[in-house]
């Protein structure tokens, strides 16, 4: 965690200075008390010709302070005009106030990344607030497909965020290891077991599972019980067969998952919910009945989108309608099983029980229409103390060289998470699979994403890291003590005379590095990790194109034989940017490599 003695980041310096000023002007004009200064912000303005920064400050405090927003800004901005950091200040259209700092100001912020290395960006804005961030989730019916890939990799990039953002974070997989799909999938594993034992099965028939990835399953049946499960009946074999299955499909999804360096804190058994001491199901049930939110009724014929689980009869429904859904849902089916929707109240219960107030789920584009029921749900069994934000992850179009890539043997009809990790690598996947925001369809293109070019956005970042390093092995000819150690570098040109980058391409440099806290604690609230491959990106470019520029303009190299001094200073911009490339990578779960082969 960050030592809360150090000076806040440059963002939240201003900030502070800002909120100051409308204490003070709120004090003397007599605003009401407790005036909320939480919707002030302070943000890069849209265009970098209006100044360093910006804030809405006047905007939306104008109601409080009866005031004109225009009026209002003025007298903000009269008062920040004396502040220490600020070069100038304006007030623009109907009461922006747009910063100038002084150049100071971005010196210094480059001495705090030095100074700070890995700590830099990492916050204390979560205040330690559990957080629970369920992601992947997938039916251990077979191994996991690119499309799987995406939330497990969004999910866990938002849980390394949120963890450097100061939360504390859980990371869960939900095991539906108790839906019709399981029992599918007993059925279709005891026919490769047949097959196990030497039977001739032919085709696999329509409704069970077709891949050969099921053999392994009916291997190890056979191993393990020789031809005993064919003289059972079904109802005999099939929770045998099934617990077999599914934990070897888990145990395979595992495998997957950590190919991606990806690995869950929880796995949530649905079946606990209900074969567990306690039917948690029912229970829920029970207490949402005792409040008057469970009915026995009938609903009314769906119009357009059918209902799940839709029946004209009597049945037991949840007041979802009470709590922002749009139609009551049932928890029973006819047989007096429950509803997939009833388990997952009560999972989510069992969550806040576990203490969580905070939960985050990933799910896939095909449950959009599934939010709202949840959320109702939550609002429920918590009295609203609990809050629900879903992120749902589009599909991924799986490209090569712009055609799409044939389905997998091994599978049957999809391709495999782990043949796309073995072809590209982790770092690709990853990377690519954050690089385009989680609501949108994604072509991921094979070829594209191992190509060494500026398309390629994970080579480039990655290159701009190795770039950064390969400056420092050159220049210890001209600085023979610089140090090879990263801490001891980082000290070392902590002292450097920064104050002499002043060229504009070395300036939008030092904007962006001291821009990287504040972005971090905003992606962190959005809950959106793509930011942080957006500003990488940005931050890579930049650099390179400041490398090219002193290719072609000797006297802005970043190496200068004669002249120790601006060297050890464009070494500390070097510095700075190898260490926040760094930092974002492994908030992503990123390699960040030195060299590049």
């Amino acid at each position: 965690m960050v030592d809360n003695t150090s000076p806040p980041h440059l963002f939240a310096n201003v900030l502070a200075r800002v909120h100051a000023v409308c204490g003070a002007l709120a004090a003397e004009g007599g605003w009401p008390a407790g005036v909320d200064l939480s919707r002030v912000v302070v943000e890069p303005p849209r265009d970098a010709t209006h100044g360093d920064m910006a804030t809405n400050a006047a905007m939306v405090l104008a109601k409080d302070a009866k005031a004109k927003p225009r009026d209002l800004a003025e007298a903000i901005a009269a008062r920040l005009r004396a502040d220490d950091l600020v070069a100038s200040v304006e007030v623009a259209g109907p009461g922006f106030i747009n910063l100038t700092l002084k150049p100071s100001a971005w010196s210094d912020a480059l001495r705090t990344v030095l100074r700070e290395g890995d700590a830099y960006g990492r916050s204390t804005a979560g205040a330690a607030e559990k957080v629970n961030v369920e992601y992947v989730s997938a039916n251990p019916t077979g191994p996991m497909h690119v499309g799987h890939c995406r939330g497990a990799v969004f999910g866990d990039a938002l849980a390394s965020l949120l963890a450097f953002a100061g939360y504390e974070v859980t990371r869960e997989y939900y095991i539906n290891d108790a839906g019709a799909q399981v029992d599918v999938l007993a059925r279709s594993a005891f026919l490769r077991y047949r097959e196990a034992l030497g039977e001739t099965i032919g085709d696999i028939p329509e409704g069970l599972y077709p891949g050969d990835y099921l053999k392994p399953v009916g291997q190890a049946l056979a191993d393990e019980h020789g031809d005993r499960l064919l003289k059972m009946p079904e109802g005999e074999w099939l929770p045998t067969v099934r617990s077999k299955a599914i934990a070897m499909m888990m145990e395979e999804i595992r495998g997957d998952l950590a190919a991606l360096n990806i690995r869950h804190d929880v796995f949530f058994s649905e079946r606990s919910l209900i074969d567990g001491p306690t039917d948690l199901v029912a229970a829920t049930i029970d207490h949402l009945r005792s409040r008057g939110d469970v009915y026995e009724g009938r609903l009314p014929p769906p119009k357009g989108a059918p209902v799940e689980n839709y029946e004209d009869r009597e049945q037991t429904l949840f007041r979802a309608t009470a709590y922002g859904d749009d139609v009551d849902r049932p928890l029973l089916k006819s047989d007096g099983s429950y509803t997939y929707f009833a388990s997952d109240i009560a999972y989510h219960r069992n969550k806040f029980d576990r203490g969580f107030r905070n939960l985050v789920d990933v799910w896939g584009s095909d449950h959009g229409g599934y939010i709202k029921r949840v959320q109702a749900a939550i609002k429920a069994v918590t009295s609203g103390a609990a809050a629900l934000d879903v992120k749902i992850v589009q599909l991924v179009k799986l490209l090569r060289n712009g055609e799409p890539v044939k389905m997998s043997k091994r599978s049957g009809d999809f391709v495999t998470l782990r043949e796309v990790v073995d072809e590209v690598g982790s770092d690709a996947v990853r990377f690519m699979m954050l690089f385009r925001k989680n609501d949108a369809v994604l072509d991921f293109d094979l070829a594209k994403v191992i190509e060494q070019s500026k398309d390629n956005a994970v080579f480039y970042v990655q290159y701009g890291h190795a770039r950064g390093h390969s400056i420092f092995r050159n220049a210890r000819e001209a600085i023979p003590d610089l140090p090879e150690a990263t801490p001891a570098r980082a000290a070392f040109l902590g002292q450097a005379a920064v104050e002499r980058l002043t060229d504009p391409a070395e300036l939008s440099l030092l904007r962006l590095l001291a821009l990287y806290p504040r972005m971090i604690e905003a992606a962190a609230s959005a809950h959106e990790p793509h930011r942080i491959a957006f500003y990488l990106y940005d931050l890579a470019s930049e650099f390179h194109a400041l490398w090219t520029r002193g290719r072609d303009l000797p006297y802005l190299r970043f190496i200068i034989n004669n002249d120790a001094e601006i060297t050890k200073a464009r070494l500390a911009l070097v510095q700075g940017v190898v260490s926040v490339l760094a930092s974002g990578l492994a908030v992503l779960g990123v390699d960040a490599p030195v060299e590049m082969r």
